[in-house]
């Protein structure tokens, strides 16, 4: 199953992680959290991150989920994802930024395909759920 890694700003990471134990019934096999405080170092960062790879790498991917970007969470995710062989990990890494709930849903529920499809289905889940509710967004509907 591939390891997923949700790296976000203080406190949603953990508040997902939260979330899918809600939405599931139990804490998710292989699913670890880390909250990027402010102003912490990068270095300290990372190597929580990198701690929380470790903590699930069993040599089948690694998705890292991040928040937004280009701000520190996706940047210390990017950089574990760019030492590749060098991290010392068995797993070859994806790191997606933008993450929503029906993506991470997506990506539970999906863990046992491969990196790549995963991937795939985590972007799919976080676009399809993004939606315009209300009288306009069915009105708009109707007039197509």
């Amino acid at each position: 199953m591939v390891g997923i890694i949700i790296v976000a700003h203080t406190p949603v990471a953990n508040a997902m992680l939260g979330f899918a134990e809600h939405i599931f019934g139990l804490l998710p096999e292989g699913v670890r959290a880390v909250d990027i405080p402010p102003y912490e170092d990068t270095k300290a960062s990372f190597d929580r991150v990198l701690k929380a790879a470790y903590g699930v790498d069993n040599g089948k991917g690694l998705l890292i989920l991040t928040d937004v970007m280009g701000a520190t969470p996706a940047n210390v995710a990017s950089k574990l994802e760019a030492l590749g062989p060098l991290s010392g990990l068995k797993s070859q890494i994806i790191v997606l930024a933008g993450l929503n709930l029906p993506m991470l849903m997506r990506c539970i529920s999906h863990r046992g395909e491969g990196l790549e499809e995963l991937a795939q289905k985590a972007l799919q889940g976080g676009q399809n759920g993004i939606l315009r509710l209300g009288s306009k967004a069915q009105q708009a509907t109707t007039e197509k």
